[in-house]
């Protein structure tokens, strides 16, 4: 099957490291959307010079404020479906994710176009070990509110949607704007019967340092997400038993 593929970066004040991410990715020859969620004057500055400089593959939407991770990214995947995107792959600004795989995720979306393409992250040693606890809390969670094993990872921000999927799926509810949107978007999907593939992915920890993860206020959000969802699966759960035994 035929797709049309965007990148899709959300980006708040990682302006030192988003030089070398473009460069590793303009390989792969994917039309770039960058999402100016409302960074500071000095990175907005270099993100309409990349943009200018490098018009023939990338472009810049600018959103008047920051509205957190999740709100930038659902304003590229609606610029993405403007602009007649079947896919969008989402990757974060800061670095973190090996670009290599592209053309993994790429194939398999090509054999299961209606399937979300999810990385799931291979560690190293500069992973801080909070956060890698922190992931098999949150992905415990997603296995109680899924009743699967479908999804690995609930939080990789690299990661590539059926765009038809999310824009049933945005019509019809609202996802966590923050942090906890890459959680709270997964788990929706998977109960509106998209399909997970997991792909192995190398994570290494920020190259230019910049993390906007507070630990008390985006563990607080996430929490309540996955709250919120609980309840979301209580209501859903006959749904999900029936495909758990079936």
């Amino acid at each position: 099957m035929t797709i049309k593929v965007c990148i899709v970066i959300p980006v708040y004040n990682h302006e030192r490291a988003l030089p070398a991410l473009l460069a590793r990715l303009k390989p792969h020859g994917l039309p770039c959307l960058l999402v100016n969620d409302g960074s500071s004057p000095a990175c907005g500055q270099v993100l309409r010079e990349l943009a200018a400089a490098q018009g023939d593959w990338l472009s810049l939407l600018e959103r008047p404020a920051n509205g957190g991770k999740g709100a930038a990214v659902v304003d590229g995947f609606r610029q993405a479906l403007a602009r007649g995107f079947s896919h969008a792959l989402q990757i974060d600004a800061d670095g973190q994710h090996d670009t290599a795989d592209i053309p993994a995720f790429l194939a398999l979306a090509r054999l299961y176009p209606d399937a979300m393409i999810l990385g799931a992250p291979r560690y190293g040693a500069d992973a801080p070990r909070s956060r890698v606890h922190g992931r098999r809390i949150t992905n415990f969670w997603i296995r109680i509110n899924t009743w699967s094993d479908a999804i690995a990872d609930g939080m990789c921000g690299f990661r590539l949607y059926p765009l038809a999927a999310v824009e049933r799926l945005l019509a019809g509810q609202r996802v966590a704007s923050g942090m906890a949107f890459d959680i709270d978007i997964v788990v929706r999907l998977h109960w509106q019967g998209v399909a997970a593939l997991n792909l192995p992915t190398a994570v290494r920890y920020p190259e230019d340092g910049v993390s906007h993860f507070r630990l008390l206020r985006d563990n607080a959000l996430i929490s309540a997400t996955h709250a919120r969802l609980f309840f979301g699966m209580l209501l859903r759960l006959p749904v999900l038993l029936f495909r758990r035994l079936r």
